[in-house]
């Protein structure tokens, strides 16, 4: 099934706006998307192969790219990996394609997904809404950008017990409210 990208994008676009920075999910993030540096790029493919090739080809993107102009991208999967464990799989060919590629130490891949799941947790645990996002993602980061954001923070390893305790406080319901509403979003800024 194909997705408009434009729809992908405001989709996306709308949950980092309200939860990733509205949550203070990612300290980080509010900064980059403010600058507009933070890529959006959709892949209508679901042949694991293409998907690996379009992730190398957003790397080279950003190899290329002054961080003053793109900093990080989110790859969105609209068609592929609807099911999370085939998601996981998947990224563990990701992590492997960049180690052969060699830029391990000048990349990473971090991943969010509508059915994202810790290890250890039930389905239905709110903690796992801090990595579900609209779509199967795959977000392309610069390991100096993350070596300068956690610099700047005196507990960068606080991060992850917050966004739990958040995610609590918010709930179930206030959870489904803020899908809600980034839904009607994208639509608006359709």
């Amino acid at each position: 099934m194909t997705f408009p990208a434009d729809l992908v994008i405001a989709e996306t676009r709308a949950w980092v706006r309200h939860a990733v920075i509205g949550l203070n999910l990612c300290p980080f993030a509010r900064a980059v998307e403010a600058r507009d540096r933070m890529r959006y790029a959709v892949s209508d493919s679901t042949d694991p192969a293409t998907i690996l090739e379009q992730m190398m080809a957003e790397f080279r993107l950003l190899a290329d790219t002054p961080v003053e102009d793109t900093e990080t991208t989110l790859l969105i999967l609209p068609a592929a990996f609807t099911d999370f464990l085939d998601f996981n799989d998947f990224l563990e060919q990701a992590e492997r394609r960049l180690r052969r590629a060699g830029l391990e130490g000048e990349f990473q891949i971090a991943s969010f997904h509508p059915a994202y799941q810790f290890a250890g947790t039930e389905a239905d645990d709110i903690s796992n809404a801090t990595n579900r996002s609209p779509w199967p993602t795959l977000h392309l980061l610069r390991e100096s950008s993350i070596d300068r954001a956690v610099a700047s923070m005196a507990n960068p390893d606080s991060i992850f017990e917050a966004n739990i305790e958040t995610m609590k406080r918010l709930g179930p319901e206030g959870w489904a409210a803020l899908r809600a509403k980034c839904r009607k979003d994208a639509e608006h800024d359709l």
